[in-house]
C-alpha cells in the first residue's frame, strides 16, 4: 500500500509538473504582450445588440489558428506521415500570433477578460493535445510506419481524409459537432488486417474515443451557457437592396446615409459572400458596428508589407499573413490579385 501512494504521489507531482509546463505561455503572454491603450473614436451605424467589441476581430485568429493547424496536418498526412508534421512550431506559432494580437488589439479597445480566458483555454487544450500526438506519433508511430514501409496502409489513407473533412467542416461549425464515434467506426471498419491499420485503429481510436467524451462536455458547456450569435449586421454601398437580398441567406434590413444595412452569416460564409458582392462593385461601410477588421491572406512570399505576422504553411509551399485593415478597404482587398484572401475575421 505505501508503495501505492509513493506512485500516485509522483504521479500528482508530475501532473502539477506538466499542468504548470502548459501555463507557462499564459502567464507570458499575460506579462509581455501589451500594447498602447486607446480609446475608440468611431461612432457605429449599427448599434447594441449588434455591435461587437471590436478587439474581436483580431482575437478570432487564435481559434482559426487551430483550424489551419488541423488542415495543414491534413495535408501533410495526405501524402507523408504523422511523424512529419511540425508540432512544435504549430503550437509555437499560436502563441507568437496570440502575444502580437493581444497588443494591436489594445489600440481597438483590448481584449476582454472572458475571451483572454477563452484564448488561453483552447491555446492550453491545443498546446496539450499536440504534445501528446507529437510524443506518440515521434516514438511509437514513426516505428510503426518503418515497419509498414514507403505504401501508405488503408488506414493511413481513411485518416488523411478524416482530417481533411474536419478541417473542412471547422470552417462553419464548432469542432465538437463533429462526429468522432463515426470517424473511429470508420477505421473498424477499414482495417485490413495489417499491422500498421491495426496500430492506427488502436491509436486513432483512442484518440477519437477521448475527443467523443470532451466533446460532448464542451457541448452540454456550451448549450448551458449560450452560443456567440451566428448572424451579424453590415453595412454594405454600391449594390441594390435587390442584389443584396437575392443573396442566399442575407436579409435587408435598412438604409443609412452610408449604405444599406444587411443581415449575414458569420464566419466562412461570410467570407464567400464578402467576395462575391466585392467582385460585383460593393463596398462596405461598417461590420458589426466596426470600422476595422482583419483578414489572413495566402501568398508565396515570405512576408507581406503591413501584415501584422505571417508564418509559413505546413504541407504546402506558400504563407499565410494577418491583415488589419479599415473595413472601407476590405473590397479593394479581396479584388487585389496579388493577394488570396483566406478568411474574413468577423469578430
Amino acid at each position: 500500500m505505501k508503495t501505492l501512494w509513493r506512485w500516485a504521489g509522483r504521479g500528482l507531482i508530475l501532473l502539477g509538473i506538466a499542468i504548470l509546463g502548459l501555463m507557462i505561455p499564459v502567464g507570458w503572454t499575460e506579462v509581455n504582450c501589451r500594447g498602447e491603450m486607446a480609446a475608440g473614436g468611431y461612432t457605429a451605424l449599427v448599434a447594441s445588440p449588434w455591435q461587437r467589441p471590436e478587439s474581436r476581430t483580431l482575437m478570432t485568429y487564435p481559434e482559426w489558428h487551430i483550424v489551419h493547424a488541423y488542415e495543414d496536418y491534413a495535408a501533410v498526412i495526405a501524402t507523408g506521415a504523422p511523424h512529419d508534421y511540425a508540432f512544435l512550431p504549430a503550437i509555437g506559432q499560436y502563441w507568437s500570433s496570440l502575444c502580437q494580437l493581444t497588443a494591436a488589439s489594445s489600440a481597438h479597445g483590448g481584449a476582454d477578460v472572458p475571451t483572454r480566458q477563452m484564448v488561453y483555454a483552447i491555446g492550453v487544450s491545443f498546446t496539450a493535445e499536440l504534445l501528446a500526438k507529437a510524443a506518440y506519433e515521434e516514438t511509437l508511430g514513426r516505428l510503426f510506419v518503418w515497419l509498414r514501409g514507403a505504401e501508405q496502409a488503408p488506414l493511413d489513407q481513411l485518416s488523411a481524409r478524416q482530417a481533411a473533412d474536419y478541417a473542412s467542416f471547422l470552417n462553419q461549425v464548432p469542432w465538437y459537432r463533429w462526429d468522432f464515434t463515426a470517424d473511429k467506426q470508420a477505421l473498424i471498419d477499414a482495417n485490413s488486417g495489417s499491422l500498421r491499420d491495426w496500430e492506427r485503429r488502436l491509436a486513432l481510436g483512442g484518440e477519437y474515443t477521448v475527443k467523443a467524451q470532451y466533446a460532448r462536455l464542451i457541448g452540454a458547456a456550451v448549450a448551458a451557457a449560450g452560443q456567440d450569435e451566428l448572424r451579424m449586421r453590415v453595412v454594405v454601398t454600391g449594390l441594390s437592396a435587390e442584389v443584396l437580398a437575392a443573396a442566399p441567406d442575407v436579409q435587408v434590413i435598412g438604409t443609412h446615409t452610408q449604405g444599406t444595412e444587411v443581415e449575414t452569416p458569420r464566419y466562412a460564409a461570410f467570407t464567400v459572400l464578402a467576395r462575391e458582392w466585392a467582385a460585383k462593385g460593393a463596398s462596405f461601410s461598417e461590420i458589426a458596428g466596426n470600422d476595422d477588421i482583419m483578414f489572413t491572406a495566402l501568398s508565396g512570399n515570405a512576408d507581406m508589407p503591413g501584415a501584422l505576422a505571417s508564418y509559413p504553411r505546413q504541407g504546402r509551399a506558400d504563407y499565410r499573413h494577418l491583415m488589419l485593415v479599415k473595413v472601407a478597404d476590405l473590397a479593394a482587398a479581396l479584388n487585389d490579385p496579388a493577394l488570396t484572401i483566406e478568411h474574413i475575421h468577423d469578430y
